[in-house]
This record gives C-alpha cells, structure tokens and sequence, in this order.
C-alpha cells in the first residue's frame, strides 16, 4: 500500500509526490486573462489562475505532458518550466516540438523513471483522442499516462489526458488494472464548431469509470477555461446516477490543496 500526495494546481495541472518522486501533469501557470487560439478558428479564455506559482513549487523530477500545442495543457509559463523539470514524457510528436529534450512515447510504450532510493516508476503512455472520429490529423496527438510501482494496492495510477470516451479508452480497461484515475473532463465545446466534443462529458466520465472499476477517481480539466462546459455541478449530477461503486469512487480535490490518497 502507498500513500500519494496529489495537489490540483488547475484545470489539468497536478502535482503527484509519490515515495520521493515529484511529477508534475500539463503545467499551466499564465495568470487569469489571455486568449488562447486552438486552431479551427476557436479560441478561449482562461478565467483563474494557478492556485500556486511556479516559483513556490518543489524541484520537479519530471513533467508528465499529455500534449503540447493546446495553451490549456502547456501555457507559456509551462512551457518556461519544462527545461527546469528532470525529464519531460510526452507524445513522439511533441518530443520532436518542445525546446528542450523529452522522451517521446508511443501508444502503449513504457518508460522508466529511475533513481536511487527511489522506487522505479513505469510510464506507459495509454490510447486518447481529442476530438471527434477522423479529426487526429487537425486537433494533433494527445497522450494519456499509466504509472506503476511496487507497492501500489488498488492499481495504476491513470492520467486519461484530453480525449473524448472511444474505443482506445476503453481498451484500457482490458490491458490495467486502474485504481486511481485522474480524469480530464470538461466536456470541451466550441461555438465555431458547434456540437462537437472534444474531451469527455460528465456522463462520459461516469461511464469510462464504471468500466475500468478504479477505486478512487479524480476530476480535472473541470474549471478555470471558458471552454469547458461540464461543470463540477454537472460532474456530480452524472455520477450521482451512477452504480454505488462509482458514486462513491469520487475525490474532489481542494485547488492549491495536498490531499494524501492511498493507492
């Protein structure tokens, strides 16, 4: 069993602190304000800032970036962190962008965060899509990632990254056992592109969660965006209509908060 330190910095950006590892996903830390444009003609606002600077963080011993080219994912003050941070993982194509090394994985490819005194933790990068069927070529190569290590009771602990609930998803199911899922929601609408989605819904959410039987599920990617569109309100709503082991696998974090889960 092992005790976890997550801390929801905002919208995707946590800090995992797990047995003297500090690992860091999608680092957005530019204030409340700007527009970010993310092709197809859309575009949006952030509306809150980070709950905590970048200058107050801990050394980080890697950045775990789900994708590269959304500003919601890696903003411009993310993007000055990376060459600080021990090792940046991220999609193939993101490694061949970024203005400073990374490791590029491929779906279902593993590497290996290692160090003295430390357990090793295996990174394997799991199936996302962030749009609708035929739109990878436009909306570009979104990674999710598993991490394992001796000692964890219930399972993996799975960032899903941006994607909407399709069949690579879902073949997650089959290949781990998950006990910690830190879900990207949002729902992701666009008036320029009308009803398409381009993360999950909060039904989505529910159903993805039901599926893979985590023990305990983290929402994020929820708020902070004028783009997102599922509220933590509509998060509860469809998880209250879920089965009890759903229902009740839901952990709201504090933003800026450290909460201790056991995985």
């Amino acid at each position: 069993m092992t005790d976890v330190r997550i801390t929801h910095i905002g919208g995707p950006t946590t800090l995992i602190e797990v047995e003297g590892w500090r690992l860091l996903t999608d680092p957005t830390f530019d204030p409340a304000g700007g527009r970010y444009d993310f092709g197809w003609g859309t575009s949006s606002r952030k509306l809150t800032g980070p709950a905590i600077p970048p200058g107050d963080l801990p050394p980080i011993d890697a950045v775990l970036l789900t994708h590269d080219h959304h500003g919601d994912n890696l903003d411009d003050a993310g993007r000055r962190l990376l060459p600080t941070a021990g090792t940046v993982i991220t999609t193939s194509s993101a490694a061949g962008r970024l203005d400073c090394p990374a490791r590029g994985l491929a779906v279902w490819a593993t590497t290996r965060l290692e160090a003295p005194d430390r357990p090793t933790i295996e990174v394997t990068a799991t199936p996302a899509r962030h749009g609708p069927p035929l739109s990878r070529p436009v909306v570009g190569d979104v990674t999710g990632f598993a991490l394992r290590w001796a000692g964890q009771e219930h399972g993996v602990l799975w960032v899903t990254g941006d994607t909407v609930l399709h069949r690579g998803v879902r073949h997650v199911a089959d290949r781990l056992s998950v006990g910690t899922i830190l879900l990207h929601l949002g729902g992701v609408r666009f008036p320029a592109t009308g009803p398409l989605r381009y993360t999950m819904t909060a039904r989505q959410g529910a159903d993805l969660c039901r599926l893979v039987g985590a023990h305990t599920v983290i929402p994020v990617h929820y708020e902070g965006w004028g783009h997102f569109q599922d509220s933590r309100d509509a998060i509860e709503r469809a998880f209250s209509r879920a089965p009890d082991d759903v229902r009740h696998s839901i952990r709201w974090l504090s933003i800026g908060a450290p909460t201790t889960i056991t995985v």
